[in-house]
């Protein structure tokens, strides 16, 4: 997503409030992604979420004097992350949530980092395997074949909603090492790159949509609930969930931001039940769980000894990376 620094140690109250805000926004997405295609063509609410989020930032831009990005290389590279970081992946999870419950496919969202780490090594030779990754790897793939209830058989609908939500998650897994080779480090503000992502994936969707789906509703014509849903997929999940996501990289640090992966599939399932009635298997929670722990073991949050710290002169810190949830 983007990268910034953070002070050497902010007090947890001026970060955490906005820490939980975050993975309530990002959990609660996948209660209104079922409620908006209960109404809508999944490629026409994602057309909606995208247009209504890259306004949004683009009011924070104006606002805050920012400006989008002006080279062509960064819009030639911004091509390939909307269609795989945005317009993709929200039109999967749109179709998946049509055959799945909501909180099924927040569970399956938290898979994203296990898909990242095999194509960062292997594809784009951003990251290094080591035996502690391969380890998280391989729980991460039990975990996913538990969610799957694959003892059970596979086939019917269910399971083709859970492969497009999977399938969600697997082009994050692709954009977002593509997008920390070739943009993470350019010049411009994450706020600017990603109200430019926004726009593309927006132009992308306004012509595939007729094409997939025909021309799309008028907003008049939707429920009042499926209009609230779209404008707070668009304006909250990403435009409010964006300026949130930066002010807790600046406050807690990258790596410390990035864990609200780990509260996310929470929220989702508990607004699931709560709002929508869901119910799930033993065996999702329990796989969630175990892909939970995989993706921490990948990252280090486990099973790692922290070297004892040694007084040095102060530094300039490094700029650590951190990915939207």
């Amino acid at each position: 997503m983007n990268t910034d620094s953070a002070p050497d140690r902010a007090p947890l109250r001026s970060w955490l409030p906005g820490f939980v805000a975050l993975a309530a926004i990002w959990g609660s997405s996948f209660l209104f992604i079922k409620v908006g295609v209960g109404e809508l063509h999944p490629v026409h609410l994602t057309l909606y979420r995208v247009a209504t989020g890259a306004a949004t930032l683009l009011v924070v831009l104006v606002v805050l004097r920012d400006r989008l990005p002006r080279e062509p290389a960064v819009w030639g590279h911004l091509l390939v992350v909307a269609g795989f970081g945005v317009a993709l992946p929200f039109t999967l999870f749109g179709y998946g949530e049509q055959r799945v419950e909501s909180m099924l496919a927040g569970i399956w969202n938290a898979t994203t980092p296990l898909i990242v780490l095999p194509l960062a090594v292997l594809v784009f030779r951003t990251e290094r395997l080591t035996a502690r990754r391969a380890v998280g790897l391989a729980l991460g793939f039990v975990g996913v074949l538990v969610v799957l209830g694959v003892w059970a058989g596979v086939g019917g609908a269910h399971f083709t909603g859970q492969l497009m939500c999977l399938g969600a998650a697997a082009c994050y897994g692709l954009a977002i090492p593509y997008q920390k080779k070739f943009i993470a480090g350019r010049a411009y503000s994450g706020l600017s790159l990603s109200a430019a992502q926004l726009l593309v994936a927006t132009a992308q969707l306004a012509l595939v949509a007729p094409l997939v789906a025909g021309a799309p509703p008028a907003p008049t014509d939707l429920s009042p609930r499926v209009v609230a849903s779209v404008l707070a997929l668009g304006a909250l999940g990403t435009g409010l969930a964006f300026v949130i996501n930066l002010r807790n990289i600046r406050l807690a640090g990258a790596s410390t931001a990035s864990t609200v992966t780990y509260l996310v599939p929470v929220f989702a399932v508990v607004v699931g039940v709560v709002v929508l009635g869901e119910r799930m298997n033993w065996h999702q929670p329990v796989g969630a769980l175990i892909v939970l722990v995989g993706v921490a073991v990948a990252q280090g949050l486990v099973g790692r000894r922290r070297p004892a710290p040694t007084p040095v002169a102060p530094a300039a810190r490094p700029v650590e990376p951190a990915t939207r949830a």
